[in-house]
């Protein structure tokens, strides 16, 4: 059993193994529709719980086709409808129900420490499918991306995000560390990373580039990275934030500063960060990005399973 929370605690062999199957995963099942099993069915019998304590589209569907495409089911929860969010029930108590009845839990948070105490007290493995400091398996799948659609290991290109640094950012970090590729960060001196991010970068003899001059951030860039500026639980004034964000919008005379054959990629929601013409445009490949989450969070799944090839 193993949990998938933060991508620093997870080796760098063990990401690329992660990676590798689901590369070989997504060609087998070329000529399958949505909902056949793979070959095998590697999890039949098994039931994955999702707990969502926060807003999801991606990350809903893409674990409900990759437990089922693996054999599996689940069942999704909403924390106020169970007595965790409204009757006192213990966290503790939670996940030996949890435990219990199922076989992996995966939970969207706005809490870190919850994961944390969830870690603790659970006996199946939990995947961390966001919090407020990381999002792993987004930025997993989008070094799977990366590589797919560049056909060369992510450490031979040069990445650039563009935007505030929020939990994305974070784990995109963690990544640049594991997988050895050189990062330049774009945003407003205010909204650089924190110290103990940077800090962590510096423990592991690592070097990330950041700039307060988008043009400067995106030069040489081979993949540009964005998120939406304002998110859905932003407590800022909005408007100031936005203004403070206009000189780093992602259009096309900031992608100029980048390679011709540049690409652009976006977790999503999208917002006023990129243009309609580059979100739309030949740079984009966000649709791509989006589908390749089923694929990389089956072989995160197997991993976590215990029965990752």
């Amino acid at each position: 059993m193993k949990h998938f929370i933060n991508l620093k605690d997870i080796s760098s062999k063990d990401l690329r193994k992660i990676i590798l199957d689901a590369k070989k995963r997504k060609n087998i099942r070329k000529k399958l529709n949505t909902l056949e099993v793979d070959k095998g069915a590697p999890l039949k019998g098994k039931l994955l719980i999702q707990m969502f304590e926060k807003s999801s589209l991606r990350t809903r569907l893409s674990f409900y086709l990759a437990i089922k495409q693996l054999g599996g089911g689940t069942v999704t929860l909403r924390s106020n409808e169970l007595h965790l969010g409204q009757g006192g029930e213990s966290i503790a108590d939670t996940a030996k129900i949890l435990s219990t009845y199922g076989d992996g839990f995966m939970m969207r948070t706005d809490d870190d420490k919850k994961i944390e105490n969830f870690k603790e007290h659970l006996s199946i493995p939990i995947i961390n499918g966001l919090s407020p400091s990381s999002h792993p398996t987004q930025v997993l799948s989008d070094v799977f991306t990366v590589e797919e659609i560049k056909k060369k290991p992510i450490s031979k290109l040069k990445i650039c995000w563009i935007g505030d640094s929020n939990n994305v950012l974070d784990s995109l970090i963690a990544a640049s560390v594991k997988f050895s590729f050189k990062l330049s960060i774009g945003c407003p001196k205010k909204f650089e990373p924190s110290k103990n991010v940077l800090e962590w970068v510096r423990k592991n003899k690592k070097k990330i580039f950041i700039f307060n001059d988008p043009k400067k951030a995106v030069r040489g860039s081979d993949v540009i990275f964005s998120d939406k500026v304002i998110s859905l639980n932003d407590k800022v004034d909005k408007r100031k934030k936005t203004e403070q964000f206009k000189r780093f919008k992602i259009n096309k005379k900031l992608i100029r500063h980048a390679k011709k054959d540049c690409i652009f990629l976006h977790c999503l929601p999208r917002g006023s960060e990129v243009s309609n013409d580059i979100f739309l445009g030949k740079h984009s490949r966000v649709w791509q990005q989006a589908l390749n989450r089923v694929h990389v969070q089956k072989s995160i799944l197997l991993y976590c399973f215990g029965k990752l090839r």
